[in-house]
Parts: C-alpha cells; sequence; structure tokens
C-alpha cells in the first residue's frame, strides 16, 4: 500500500498497492552522477523549491569550498579526545584542559569568521555536511571507554561525527553528527521509510466539478479570519505525490533533484535516533542503544538541533521566515493569533506525526467545546434569572419560623431554616430544569466528538501518508531485544527470529504490576478517608463557631476547606503516583515502543482518575445518604457524626468540589507546563551571564552556536505525550462525567484549551529542546480511554439527577402530591419544602432545652405517629421514581449514542473512492515505470526490447 507525504512534496497523501519489477544493480545506480526522472513521470515540486522564502541558502548546504588547513588542524585535534592518554590530576589537567578549551574557542571563532554557514550552528566546520544530532558529553565524566566504544561504533555505522566544545562551560563538550546518504539510503530501505516518486493525478468527475464551483462562489464570500494566509505559510504550497517504501535497487523510481533535500530534516533524525538506539558501547547483547548511555551519564543529552533561532530582527512579510522554526514560531506560538487555525502540516513537517496528531486532535476537541459551553452557558443563565422566581429558594428564605434540628449534639444549638438562603438561591444556579436536558446532551455531545474525530482521524492519515504505516510490523525496543535476547522464535509475519517473552514471565510481571495498582489506588482511597474525617471535624467546628459569619454559612466553610485540602493531597500524590507508574511498566518489559506507552498511558490515568473523582463520587453519592436521624445518628468510629445535605439538596457541594479542583489544577498545570522552564531557562542564562560554567562572558563576544543554545534549553518531558494527552483526557472526564451538576464545565475548558494550544506551542518552539520525530497513526489508548469515559458519564449522570440533584423529589411532589394536582392538573412546587422535611421531638434527648420539636431533611412519619420515625409512602415513591429515571435515561442515551455512531461512519466515502482510485492509478504508474527501466537498460546493452511485462 502505498501514502505519505514528505517535505519534499505535498501535504495529501496516497493509498495504493504497488508491484516492484525486476531487480537493479545497485552498483549502476551508485555509479549515475545525476538521476533524472523518466518521461512518464510527473517529477514532484523541486526539494530546493519547498522551503520558505528566503530559506534556501539556510536550510541547504553551501557549496563554496570550507577552508582546509584550519578544518583538518582542528579535526585532528579534535580525534585525540578519545584517545589513550596518561592519565593528570591537579593543576596540570586543570592548565591543560583550560588551554585546549580556548584553543578550541580561537580555532571556533575563526571558521565561523570565514564560514557563515557553520557559524549558524547547523553543519560541520566544513559548511556543508548537516548537523542531524547533538550528543553532549561532560569531559570530566569517568565513562571514556565506553563513549569511546560506542563513538567507534557508530563510525563503523557509516555516520560522521565531529566533537566541539561549548562556549559557555568548560566541561561540556558536543558531538555533532552527521548521516551521509549512503548511511540514509541504507537505514531508509531498513526502517520502509517512504519517500515521493511520481505527481498524484485526480481523476475529475461531476463531484469535483461541482466542488469546484462551490469553490469560486464561496471566493466571492467574506474570508474567515481564522484561517491562515497562504502566503503566510509559502512551504505548505507543494505538490502531491505517491510514495512508497524507500529501495536502493528501485532508486531510479524516486524523484530524487537534490539528495541534501530529498530526506527531510526530521527524517534524517529519525534515522540517526534508529541507529543510536541499536549501537554497542560494550561486549555483550544488553549493553547497547542511546537511552542506557544517558543513564550511565556517559552522556548528559541527546538531541535534534533546533533549524536556527525563533525570532528576527526584520518582518515576516517583508523578509520571510528564516527557518522552519522563525515560521511556526510567528504563524502558531504567538499569543497575537491564538484565534487562527494551526498549521498542522508544518507542525507535522517539523516535529514529527506523533506530535502534529496530538495538536490536532487538541484543535479538535477545543473547537467541539464551543457549542458545549454555548449551552452550558444558557442553562447556568436560565438558572440565573429564575432564582428569585423560584418556589424552592422562596420558601426556604421565607422560613423564619421553622427550627432545624442542631449540627452537632454538644455545642451546636438549632437554626433557623431562612438562614441558608443565599444557600439555597446558588443551588438553584446548577440545579434547575435545565440540568437534564444539559446531561442528555453532552452526552450525545462526547458521541459525536468522537465519531467525528476518527473521520478526522482518517482524513490525517490519509493526508500525511500514514495508512499503510499501520500495517507494518513495529520495531522492538532495545530493552526488550536486551532482556529476552537468548529466547527467540519465529515471527509468524516475517518468518525471522526474534525474541520472545515467554508467557510465565509475561504472567507474573503483569501481576506484580496490578497488585501495585490496586495498592497505589487503596493509598488514594485512604487519603480520601482521611478528607472525609477532616469534613466531619470541621464541620463540628464550624457549626459551634463563635463568628456569627462563619457559623451561619458553616456549609460553605465545611465545603471550601474540605476541597482546599483535598486538592493539595491530590497534587502531592501525582508525582508519587508517575514515579511507581514508570517503574511499573518498566518491570513489564512490553515489547514494542507504543505497548510501553499504552501500558504507562493506562497506569497514569487509573491513578490520577481515581486520585481527582473519588472525592467527587464521595460527595455526589454518599454524602449525607447515611447521616440517620436525629436521636439516632451514624456516627464514625463512634465519634463523629457522619454529613447530612443541605435542605435544598447536596449539589452545590459537587458543584465547589469539581469548580475548585478544575480551576486550580487547571492553573497549576499552565505554570508547570511553562513557567517553569521559563525559569529553568533564565536561571541558565542568568548563569552563563555571570560566566559560572567557565566560559568568560562568551555570550556577549559572539553569538552561540544552536548546539550551545539547544543545550540551555529544557529537555522535553521524560514520558513524552503521556502527560499532554493526561491532562487532557481528565479535563474530558470532569467535562462530560459530572457535568449535570456543573453546566459552566465545558466553559472553562474552552478557555482553558484556547490558552493550551498556544503555551504548547510556545513550550516546543522555544523553551524545549527539539524533541526527536515520531510516527503514529492515531492517539493511542486515549481513544479507548475517552470512549470509556463517554459510557461512564452516562451512568454518573444518570445517577447525579436521580440521587444527587433534587429534580426527582421536586418531580414526584408536583405530580403526585402537589396542592394543584387535583384541579387543574398543572404541576405545582408549593409546599414543597414542608414535604420534604420531616419532625423531630428534641424532648427525647437527654439533657435538652431547646424547643419541642425541630425539622430535618427526610421522608419519615412525625413522632406522634403511630410507627414514629419510619419511612413514609412518599420516601418508597421518590425511590422508585429516582430507579425508574436512571433505567429510562440510560437506555435512552445509550440509544441515541449507538445510532448517532451508526449514522457517522468512520471513513469519508470520499476519501474511501480517492484510495480506491489511487491504488488502479498507482498499479499502472509502477507497471510503467519499471517497463520504460528494462527497455532503457536493454537498449543500452544492445540488446532487443519488446512492449510486454518482463
Amino acid at each position: 500500500v502505498i501514502h505519505w507525504t514528505s517535505p519534499s512534496c505535498g501535504s495529501q497523501l496516497s493509498f495504493i498497492p504497488y508491484l516492484w519489477g525486476m531487480h537493479t544493480s545497485i552498483s549502476e545506480i551508485l555509479k549515475e552522477k545525476s538521476l533524472k526522472p523518466s518521461r512518464r513521470s510527473l517529477p514532484c515540486l523541486a526539494q530546493s523549491q519547498t522551503h520558505p522564502i528566503n530559506l534556501n541558502h539556510f536550510l541547504s548546504g553551501p557549496l563554496r569550498p570550507e577552508p582546509k588547513p584550519e578544518v583538518e588542524g582542528l579535526s585532528q585535534s579534535i580525534s585525540t579526545s578519545c584517545s589513550l592518554l596518561p592519565p593528570q590530576t591537579g593543576r596540570s589537567a586543570e592548565r591543560n584542559s583550560t588551554q585546549l578549551h580556548l584553543k578550541f574557542r580561537d580555532e571556533t571563532l575563526l571558521l565561523q569568521g570565514k564560514n557563515p554557514a557553520a557559524a549558524s550552528g547547523l553543519f560541520f566546520r566544513d559548511g556543508k555536511k548537516r548537523i542531524d544530532y547533538i550528543l553532549v558529553y561532560k569531559k570530566s565524566s569517568p565513562q571514556v571507554e565506553k563513549r569511546c566504544t560506542f563513538e567507534k561504533n557508530l563510525r563503523a555505522e557509516g555516520l560522521m561525527l565531529e566533537k566541539e566544545p561549548s562556549l559557555t562551560n568548560n566541561d561540556i563538550m558536543f558531538v555533532k553528527v552527521h548521516a551521509p546518504w549512503d548511511t540514509l539510503c541504507k537505514y531508509a530501505e531498513q526502517m520502509n521509510i517512504r519517500m515521493p516518486f511520481r505527481k498524484k493525478c485526480y481523476f475529475t468527475d461531476w463531484k469535483s466539478k461541482t466542488l469546484g464551483r462551490c469553490r469560486q462562489i464561496k471566493s466571492w464570500l467574506p474570508r474567515n479570519p481564522m484561517k491562515l494566509d497562504k502566503e503566510a505559510l509559502p512551504d505548505l504550497e507543494e505538490t502531491d505525490c505517491y510514495t512508497a517504501p524507500f529501495s536502493r535497487a528501485r532508486m531510479h523510481h524516486f524523484t530524487i533533484n537534490n539528495r541534501e533535500t530529498f530526506f527531510s530534516n526530521s527524517t534524517r533524525s529519525r534515522i540517526v535516533h534508529h541507529v543510536l538506539q541499536r549501537t554497542k558501547y560494550e561486549d555483550g547483547k544488553s549493553k547497547m542503544g542511546i537511552n542506557r548511555l544517558l543513564g550511565n551519564n556517559t552522556y548528559e543529552a541527546a538531541f535534534p538541533p533546533h533549524e536556527g533561532g525563533y525570532k528576527s530582527r526584520h518582518p515576516i512579510k517583508t523578509h520571510g521566515a528564516q527557518n522552519h522554526r522563525h515560521l511556526l514560531y510567528e504563524r502558531w506560538a504567538r499569543w497575537g493569533i491564538w484565534y487562527k487555525y494551526q498549521p498542522l502540516d508544518l507542525i507535522r513537517r517539523y516535529f514529527g506525526e506523533k506530535i502534529g496528531l496530538y495538536f490536532a486532535w487538541l484543535g479538535w476537541y477545543t473547537g467541539m467545546l464551543i457549542p458545549a459551553a454555548l449551552v452550558g452557558v444558557f442553562v447556568f443563565l436560565y438558572g440565573l434569572f429564575t432564582m428569585d422566581s423560584s418556589q424552592v429558594s422562596k420558601e426556604i428564605c421565607e422560613a423564619n419560623t421553622t427550627i432545624m434540628c442542631p449540627m452537632c449534639e454538644d455545642t451546636c444549638e438549632p437554626w433557623t431554616l431562612s438562614d441558608s438562603c443565599v444557600y439555597a438561591k446558588v443551588t438553584h444556579l446548577f440545579d434547575n430544569g435545565g440540568t437534564v436536558f444539559f446531561a442528555i446532551f453532552m452526552a450525545i455531545w462526547a458521541t459525536v466528538f468522537l465519531e467525528f474525530w476518527k473521520r478526522r482521524r482518517a482524513e490525517l492519515t490519509y493526508d500525511w501518508d500514514l495508512i499503510d504505516w499501520e500495517e507494518e510490523e513495529e520495531e522492538l525496543r532495545p530493552q526488550f531485544e536486551a532482556k529476552y535476547s537468548r529466547m527467540e522464535r519465529v515471527n509468524p509475519i516475517s518468518g525471522k527470529p526474534e525474541p520472545f517473552q515467554p508467557f510465565p514471565d509475561k504472567l507474573s510481571r503483569l501481576m506484580v504490576s496490578v497488585s501495585g495498582i490496586f495498592f497505589m489506588i487503596s493509598l488514594v482511597l485512604t487519603a480520601v478517608f482521611a478528607v472525609v474525617v477532616f469534613r466531619l471535624i470541621v464541620m463540628e467546628k464550624f457549626a459551634s463557631f463563635n463568628w456569627k459569619f462563619v457559623k451561619k454559612n458553616w456549609q460553605f466553610a465545611t465545603s471550601g476547606t474540605g476541597v482546599c485540602i483535598n486538592f493539595m493531597i491530590i497534587m502531592s500524590l501525582n508525582v508519587v503516583y508517575e514515579k511507581v507508574s514508570y517503574l511499573l511498566t518498566n518491570l513489564e518489559h512490553p515489547r514494542t515502543e507504543s505497548e510501553w506507552e499504552n501500558s504507562f498511558a493506562l497506569k497514569m490515568f487509573l491513578f490520577q482518575f481515581v486520585n481527582l473523582n473519588s472525592s467527587t463520587f464521595y460527595i455526589a453519592f454518599f454524602l449525607g445518604r447515611f447521616a440517620g436521624r436525629p436521636g439516632k445518628y451514624n456516627k464514625l468510629f463512634n465519634r463523629w457524626r457522619l454529613e447530612e445535605c443541605h435542605p435544598s439538596g447536596c449539589l452545590i457541594d459537587l458543584c465547589l468540589q469539581m469548580g475548585v479542583i478544575m480551576f486550580f489544577k487547571q492553573i497549576w498545570n499552565n505554570f508547570m507546563e511553562l513557567g517553569y522552564p521559563l525559569l529553568q531557562n533564565w536561571w541558565s542564562r542568568r548563569k552563563m551571564r555571570k560566566g559560572g560554567g567557565g566560559g568568560q562572558n562568551m555570550e556577549s563576544k559572539t553569538q552561540l552556536p544552536q548546539w550551545d543554545k539547544d543545550w540551555n534549553l529544557q529537555p522535553m518531558n521524560a514520558h513524552g505525550l503521556v502527560d499532554e494527552y493526561l491532562e487532557m483526557v481528565l479535563q474530558f472526564g470532569f467535562t462530560t462525567i459530572f457535568v449535570a451538576a456543573f453546566p459552566l464545565a465545558p466553559l472553562l475548558a474552552l478557555l482553558n484549551n484556547i490558552i493550551e494550544i498556544r503555551l504548547d506551542a510556545y513550550k516546543f518552539v522555544t523553551q524545549w529542546r527539539r524533541p526527536m520525530p515520531a510516527r503514529a497513526t492515531d492517539i493511542g489508548i486515549w481513544h479507548g480511554i475517552l470512549e470509556g469515559i463517554g459510557v461512564l458519564a452516562v451512568i454518573t449522570n444518570a445517577f447525579v439527577i436521580a440521587i444527587t440533584s433534587d429534580y426527582i423529589p421536586r418531580f414526584v411532589y408536583a405530580f403526585k402530591y402537589g396542592p394543584l394536582v387535583d384541579v387543574s392538573g398543572e404541576w405545582c412546587l408549593r409546599g414543597y419544602m414542608n414535604s420534604s422535611l420531616s419532625v423531630f421531638d428534641m424532648s427525647e434527648l437527654k439533657n435538652s432545652s431547646q424547643p419541642r420539636y425541630c425539622r430535618y431533611r427526610d421522608y419519615r412519619a412525625p413522632p406522634w405517629s403511630a410507627v414514629p420515625y419510619e419511612f413514609t409512602l412518599q420516601f418508597w415513591h421518590v425511590l422508585a421514581a429516582r430507579l425508574a429515571f436512571i433505567i429510562v435515561f440510560e437506555h435512552l442515551v445509550f440509544g441515541i449514542k449507538s445510532f448517532i455512531a451508526y449514522l457517522i461512519p468512520d471513513m469519508p466515502k470520499d476519501l474511501c473512492d480517492r484510495m480506491r482510485r489511487e491504488k488502479y492509478l498507482m498499479q499502472e504508474m509502477m507497471y510503467e515505470a519499471e517497463l520504460e527501466h528494462l527497455q532503457k537498460e536493454r537498449k543500452k546493452n544492445g540488446r532487443r526490447y519488446h512492449h510486454e511485462w518482463p
């Protein structure tokens, strides 16, 4: 199957099976100085024209000759750094190190003055060889032998190395890595990297003609301000090309106009990273890979370099972009363009498909939050405008003579129901007639979001040429190969032997991992239990507080302090969960990198989901359900009385819990994502200015090379995009699971995500080192987690409306016990509060000098009835209505979700037609190209040839 877009081709992709013809001699191909496309082929746009304005000279190697004497002398001085020299200590070693550093610095400055390309920090000293990767180590590191062996083996694999001292720190040495053309071709073939070889041919039918006319009409309409100008992204105006796995034996098929730019920078870095991961540094199968060398401090860092600075003295509109990083900053990472669409093709080209898919999903999620936020605001405004006219709020505010039972038995006194007037009005903001409608809407919204994301993901997979990559066998992790190198079995797909993990070993490791997960979840539940005990203690303190304001608003004080304490516990436990998840995942020894990420992501999600939502589930479904009644309260440890709900319900406690956690967690996450790297980078620059690293204010004398600048940036999160996805998925849970209690959650999520996109963009472009470009076809296990959250959201919202909210009790009262139900058939809530409060005889309490009767929230018989304090018939009616509502709500919403999922196909029909069309064209194109090449070979050798398939 054929499909892929390279930096030399456009952003559209193909899905086509292919046929390779006769084998061609590699030696004959390598002898050709210029590779010309066949006359039948339609070549892609030349690679030299695919860069932004004024980028050709900056991104391609200069053709001027380099100063040989300086380079040779400096190369000889560097090559001796790994030679076996006698050890030196004391002042002699320090003096020699300083002299060597000054020599390196002077020669580097001399070369930078003579060769501007080398001064940019993107090339070797000759100004021709592009730097594909940077390795950093300390000269004081004792791991000299491992490093020298590793670098020797890298050269044996075909890579070229050049060392450079840091201009800001005498102890830091950079190893610049370059992959020559032959090495790139060799590993591109091994890794099945798809490269362009023919221009796409599109079939014109009535549908495309109609769309063309629609585009003409659309051009007359006002321009969409959210779209980026085509002139702003000249690098994306490219020709669409068919692609195929690269093969040295089929090199004549590919359009190679410029060897320096045929492989994009991200592809070159990915190939070098592949070599670094599989190169040995000692004898033994497990002694391999750059990750292990980073772990034992042989190297300090390894990263691909950025393509230059992200700022320019000249405006981009008049002088163009200096490089892709500058273009991304101006058209994506700046705050002034927060309302613009994201340049996904440019993001994918610079950072790789994996990061590109993350930003595509984040942008899609943010756009889908707009209708949810609007509906949530309308529901909130409906509650706001009807707050004063609410019958329940009126009765509570006018109940000056209704005496409520004390909140504690020793020091608390009875209180009047009207004292909680403000509490009742605030409750109505979130517990009103629009709650049920909004819960159903959000359940349907979650389904529509996921179904349409499948279609969007299919389009991106097609445009980015990832369809065939889905079917390719993923490479094994070097750690897995090293661990199980002695146990092999035949791969059923490739037929080759590969390392194999026995089932007993896998099962035992999985059991240990599962035990660790349950232990950490039990730790979370213990923390929640501690918060519950804290709430019980402070509830009695606030209810008997001397300050009248606190005593009057003890519900808000109890909920507020409990939420703050819970938030601090949540954030402190997150650090522990991350380390435990990392250890448990490594203990399992996943086979591939995607399996490792999925396993780690699942653990992190389970830990943090339980950590964030356990207290919320307690408030939603347990708070006030087991409190008992006056005279017979249930107590924890026979000491603390369990909490009760307010007469207007417990929904406001749930709303406060969600609002505080969601708001403060988003602020904390944004600070950790951008504020913390900014502080770290500022501190690094401050040390450089003071010359703390031994650079002697080199920053003021000359511009630092790119590798020095990148070294002073912060590395990308060690767990990749797991933390980014985790933050958004947890937010998706807050937005959907308890949305019936907090209709403003989608609005807060929308505002946060608008900021989040630009924060992440600014962080990736300016504050982080360039991550290793990686390929991916989807968002991984996160899609399954989102679907699970969508199912859980339906169930929890049904229970929140039926149990936590007072919607069902009001509904039953209005249609069964209301005063106007038998007169006009219209439902009314007059007298609802009196009906929902029971009576207790306080004379039953010992040493009671209070008024005889008080009220409490429950459906129980009065003390003067035949069976005092037993549940009334209204209680059973309400309970039956709640259970019926749960069943009807769940079946209705799940039915609607299934029907919508059935109506929306995972792949658009026009995309399927294009794929089938390209499949047909690709078969003919491959046949003609191979036949034409064979005819040329026979003609050159003087042999007869025929117009048939050889």
